[in-house]
């Protein structure tokens, strides 16, 4: 076997560049959001502020933990991951967060309209991969599975 042939694995070359395409945007989005939670987090105000600090908190810290499992992803069918800070800011496509305080309903739709964003993006990826990876295409459907979770539990707050 072939060092070329051991790094794709059972994944054929058409099949993984098409995988990593998609997962290599999920990776950005995932990274951005990450970072567009602690922000919400950092600058929240008001009568909502500990529950939103909480859930803004825990929307952060998994969007950090699935943006692992799909940079592992790319790895496992041999693509470099590139989570790079100019990479993420040049080509997540979710708007920016404002500058300065929010509160807690203004920053809890700001986190849910990118969080929606993302989560509708997800679907889409895993129609166009549509089991030519069934294994990429996993990692994608649990992650919109999660993504739908935390954004009921995020509208539920402000309801």
């Amino acid at each position: 076997m072939s060092i070329t042939e051991v790094r794709t694995g059972s994944v054929p070359a058409a099949t993984s560049g098409s995988a990593s395409a998609e997962l290599q945007a999920t990776l950005l989005e995932l990274i951005d959001l990450s970072l567009i939670a602690k922000q919400a987090h950092w600058n929240l105000t008001g009568p909502l502020f500990m529950p939103l600090h909480l859930e803004f908190d825990e929307i952060s810290g998994s969007a950090r933990e699935a943006a692992d499992v799909v940079a592992e992803r790319l790895e496992a069918i041999g693509v470099a991951a590139d989570g790079r800070t100019a990479t993420v800011a040049a080509s997540s496509g979710l708007p920016a967060m404002p500058e300065g305080k929010l509160d807690g309903p203004t920053a809890a739709r700001l986190v849910a309209d990118r969080m929606g964003t993302i989560a509708d993006r997800v679907r889409g990826r895993v129609r166009r991969l549509d089991s030519g990876d069934a294994l990429s295409q996993d990692v994608l459907i649990e992650l919109g599975r999660e993504l739908e979770k935390q954004l009921w539990m995020l509208r539920e707050q402000i309801s």
